[in-house]
């Protein structure tokens, strides 16, 4: 029986009471009691909204599968697909223009566009690797990646793909630093200082920058630092290093600004489903407010202890003075959605509180140590916590997203709006009403963000009866997809964002795809979007590249004063296959595909409580998936399986076959517990749920499975 005590009318985990107590509370001026008694009110007056707003989500999936099935068989209406949606609630009348009108905000929010990077807040190595992303150093990103075109040697350094690192970060300085009179930097031969000016030679020719101004400044070590589009760049000389030798200036590495934010992530990408492990994020999170993180671990046998860089580094300005540059990402918190309740609080009825309640109260409380700190706040000067609120379904949700936040900043002292969100256009009520939901949020918004991983388990599910959907790897050319990405980028500026927030874009899910990075995800500020996600501090280096090379205020600007590209009804267009026939062997493959990618999956979140990592897919690549890609996949067999493109018996045949494939692909892991040959262990008939019950689960989520299995996992562990 778990250890519990009461605080203020609630049965409390003593796990969670004790960090709160001995941990996030001291040193915020807030003493237990009040505290507890402002939390239990908070609890017991929004926990009946939260549940009416869930129900009101079923209900409306309800009345959608009920149309659907009432007009099986006939050509699919449009118009009046979109007024049946209007009479039920779904849509909501738009109102007036309007701009979004926060307290202002950190340049990274405001007006810095550069990489975003998402890492699961459980894991304090990552989270630390993170934080400290704000830089990184661009030559071990072309070294030590496919970026170049190929994948690195193994062995010692290799000089010749040395020489080909320095001419690519050569060649992209002359497109985001360009020197004058069309010199190139391939021929600098002396990089030093003139007068407190950049001083640049080509043998015992004088050369400049074409914009005098973007030089911002230099130290003795490591060396000068350039400006590119509002990021910085710092070429590090040091002619006694092996690249320093073969330069012909010296130059030993070219380190770049690059995750400017990173979300610390306590959502899809974790697997917390008790108080222990909701601490476990929670003082991750307090640690990374406080400055003290810290994670020892042993690496090619030499025990390693990383820590947070230093807040901020100082340089020398031109013309005198100094520059103080950020030495951190600014760090966003991601709390959890309305669904889930927590066992880590009961309320005085004995019932599970709603998680996203408990995440609001506990990462507000534990981001008052920034705010606090003497001398100011580190984090975010501005004075900010920047909250993550994934998974709202329109208007009437992020309206009590809102009024929760009006109420923690009651409890804690805050000032009004203090708490900012970052609303994730991820759910199709939400996309539908977009505009309103940035109403609701006017006052808090710090940004808008796509989704397209939850954004298309959504829409597979809203659509569930309407008939066969496209195949998942179709959707990223459909109609509707492309409608939102567009839509989300001119309704975001139509309201304002320009300037006040961030305008965002999803995931590069292959982290060891950096050469198709490079190549693609330029799209992203080419939209407009000035933050993108990205999966690592390596892919946030070579992201940031996109960054020098497009002038995203500019795109905004252009974005904004032309018309709009796509409609609601592009929008509302259901991705439906119709008129198509898939051959067996088409179906077979799509079906393996979707089936391991879930039991690959699943496996790693039951049994070793992994929320995302990278796994292998059907073809040995290495994919990053959470529960939002889960999602994708057991909505997509499932509409398949509701319509009879694949049976149960097939179906089941499969998940027991893609087992053998999953067991092989983590031979090497020595925590893990093979699925196949019995194929029934816990982790096991989970990844089945997820799809033979997937049409009964709420929105599509994963969570209600994998919370629950993982719970039975732990018991079973136990004995």
């Amino acid at each position: 029986m778990e250890d519990r005590v009461e605080r203020a009318g609630l049965s409390v985990a003593r796990v969670l009471a004790d960090f709160i107590e001995t941990a996030a509370l001291p040193g915020t001026g807030l003493a237990p009691q009040p505290f507890w008694e402002g939390f239990s009110a908070l609890l017991h007056d929004l926990a009946p909204r939260n549940r009416a707003l869930l129900a009101r989500r079923a209900q409306l999936q309800a009345r959608i599968d009920d149309w659907h099935i009432a007009h099986a068989g006939e050509p699919h209406d449009a118009e009046d697909y979109r007024t049946f949606l209007a009479e039920i609630g779904y849509l909501v009348p738009e109102g007036p223009a309007f701009a979004i009108d926060p307290p202002p905000a950190d340049p990274e929010i405001a007006a810095l566009a550069g990489p975003q990077l998402v890492v699961p807040l459980t894991n304090a190595r990552f989270a630390l690797n993170a934080a400290n992303a704000r830089w990184g150093s661009l030559y071990d990103a072309l070294y030590g990646t496919d970026a170049l075109g190929e994948a690195p040697p193994a062995g010692p350094y290799d000089p010749v793909r040395g020489a080909r690192v320095a001419a690519w970060a050569r060649a992209h300085l002359d497109l985001a630093v360009p020197l004058a009179a069309g010199a190139s930097w391939a021929t600098v031969s002396r990089i030093g200082l003139g007068d407190g000016m950049l001083d640049l030679r080509a043998g015992d020719s004088a050369l400049a920058l074409a914009d005098p101004a973007s030089f911002a400044g230099w130290r003795e070590e490591p060396g000068d630092i350039l400006r590119a589009r509002g990021l910085l760049i710092e070429i590090v000389l040091d002619p006694g290093s092996i690249p320093g030798r073969a330069d012909p200036a010296g130059i030993a590495d070219i380190r770049l600004e690059a995750a400017v934010s990173a979300i610390m992530d306590g959502e899809d990408s974790v697997a917390c489903v008790d108080a222990d492990d909701k601490v476990a994020a929670y003082a991750n999170w307090l640690g990374l407010m406080q400055g003290t993180l810290a994670e020892t671990f042993v690496k090619a046998g030499t025990t390693l202890t990383r820590r947070l860089a230093p807040a901020t580094l100082d340089y020398r300005r031109p013309g005198g003075g100094t520059l103080a540059v950020r030495g951190r990402a600014l760090m966003l918190v991601r709390n959890v959605g309305l669904l889930m309740t927590t066992p880590a609080i009961l309320d005085r009825d004995g019932a599970e509180v709603p998680e996203g309640l408990m995440d609001a109260m506990v990462t507000a409380l534990c981001a008052l140590h920034d705010l606090g700190r003497p001398g100011g706040p580190v984090n975010s000067p501005a004075g900010a916590i920047y909250v993550v609120k994934p998974k709202l379904h329109g208007p009437e949700e992020t309206a009590f997203a809102v009024q929760t936040f009006d109420r923690v900043e009651s409890v804690l002292g805050l000032a009004p709006n203090t708490i900012r969100i970052g609303l994730m256009d991820e759910e199709r009520r939400t996309s539908a009403n977009l505009a309103e939901c940035i109403r609701a949020a006017r006052a808090r918004l710090c940004f808008v963000n796509t989704g397209f991983l939850d954004r298309t388990g959504d829409e597979i599910h809203t659509s569930m009866e309407a008939g066969p959907l496209l195949p998942k790897g179709e959707m990223k050319t459909a109609p509707w997809l492309i409608a939102y990405e567009d839509r989300n980028v001119e309704c975001a500026l139509a309201c304002g964002l320009s300037g006040r927030a961030q305008i965002g874009k999803g995931m590069w899910a292959a982290p060891d795809r950096m050469a198709d990075m490079l190549a693609q995800k330029i799209a992203h500020p080419r939209a407009g979007a000035s933050c993108a996600w990205v999966p690592s501090p390596t892919a946030a280096v070579l992201h940031a590249t996109h960054y020098h090379r497009v002038d995203v205020a500019a795109r905004q600007t252009e974005r904004a004063g032309r018309t709009p590209r796509a409609g609601l009804d592009a929008l509302l267009t259901i991705p439906l296959a119709a008129g198509r026939s898939f051959t067996p062997a088409e179906i077979a493959a799509e079906t393996d595909n979707n089936v391991q990618g879930i039991l690959g999956y699943v496996v790693r979140w039951i049994d070793q409580g992994i929320g995302c990592s990278k796994v292998p897919d059907i073809h040995d690549i290495a994919l990053m998936e959470d529960r939002a890609t889960c999602r994708i996949s057991a909505q997509a067999l499932a509409n398949w399986l509701r319509h009879g493109l694949i049976t149960e018996v097939a179906l089941a045949e499969t998940f027991r076959r893609m087992a053998a494939v999953v067991d092989r692909q983590n031979a090497a892991d020595p925590a893990y517990h093979p699925m196949a040959p019995a194929c029934d262990g816990i982790a096991f008939q989970a990844a089945c749920e997820l799809v033979f019950k997937g049409r009964v689960q709420p929105s599509g989520y994963t969570e209600p499975v994998l919370h629950r299995r993982r719970q039975d996992q732990k018991v079973a562990g136990s004995r």
